[in-house]
């Protein structure tokens, strides 16, 4: 067993080339895990990225459902979850069969679903979305009821946007629920001067007082063109790491540091070893429900 983190990412490093593998690591992850990162970002764009690599093995850094959106994507590639028990509290609020239900309930809305599901409720929709998207999806759509799942908060803020009126899942993050508006407003005040960013996960009543309400993408993005100094951020806190690396002349403050998703915590630089010494965990889906959850992924892939 190896027991300091040069020794054991020596020997990542060793096993990816032997492999013939790709490191993916989303923004929440750990700091030592970004670090020996291919590729970090969020997960539909992680999962894009491997698309255009001649990687054999996908090692996803993640929760359970973006690992399933890299396989969906990627079928001929190999795809390792270093802990199978990495899973998303809203992602399981929602289940293909319960979906079928509410269809039966609303036959002819267009269903929406939040890529932040399994492959199994994608498979039964008619169009994913990330939320940097999902405003463009939904005002792509033509007239008629819409449904959206799984996360009601995304999907209030999205009808807020479009004007589009939809049926919303009530599934939500438990991370981004502590997100708080008296929060935002106390560390404004504090420090001004700061712009208060958050994720569209939140509550609405944080992103009310927020000044701007974005993807962690876009949160990257908007950092780094910001000509402003200092920035309270408003989601899981493993984002702080990938700011501060990238923009060190600017200073973070997270809106709550108890904002930690234990999930995207599971996976350490040993079970990414493992995760390669043993082949584990192999995604696998079956291919009908693939084929029909690329299709939703891919009718959004053509409008953005």
């Amino acid at each position: 067993m190896f027991t300091k983190d040069a020794e054991i990412i020596d020997e990542i490093t060793r096993l990816k080339k032997q492999r013939n593998a790709v490191i993916l690591v989303h923004n929440y992850q750990r700091p030592e895990v970004q670090d020996i990162a291919d590729f970090t970002g969020d997960s539909l764009e992680l999962s894009q990225q491997a698309a255009k690599t001649d990687a054999d093995v996908i090692v996803f850094c993640g929760v359970h459902f973006m690992a399933e959106t890299a396989y969906i994507i990627n079928p001929k590639r190999t795809v390792l979850l270093p802990d199978k028990e990495s899973g998303c509290p809203m992602a399981n609020m929602i289940t293909a069969e319960a979906l079928i239900a509410a269809k039966k309930d609303l036959p002819g809305a267009t269903v929406v679903c939040y890529v932040n599901s399994s492959a199994a409720v994608k498979a039964e929709s008619d169009i994913c979305c990330t939320s940097g998207n999902a405003v463009k999806v939904v005002q792509s759509l033509g007239e008629g009821e819409i449904t959206f799942v799984p996360d009601q908060y995304l999907g209030q803020w999205v009808a807020e946007k479009t004007g589009r009126h939809m049926h919303l899942w009530p599934g939500y993050c438990p991370t981004h629920m502590k997100i708080l508006p008296e929060d935002i407003l106390r560390l404004k005040k504090k420090h001004p001067g700061t712009l208060a960013l958050v994720h569209p996960e939140c509550r609405p009543d944080a992103k009310a007082v927020a000044d701007e309400v974005l993807s962690t993408g876009g949160m990257m993005r908007f950092v780094r063109e910001s000509p402003a100094e200092g920035f309270i951020i408003g989601t899981e806190t493993g984002i702080m790491y990938r700011l501060k690396k990238e923009n060190p002349a600017k200073y973070f403050i997270p809106v709550n540091d108890k904002a930690v998703c234990p999930n995207m915590k599971r996976i350490t630089l040993e079970k990414v070893l493992w995760s390669l010494q043993d082949m584990n965990y192999k995604i696998i889906i079956p291919e009908d429900i693939r084929i029909r959850a690329l299709s939703s992924v891919e009718r959004m892939l053509a409008i953005t």
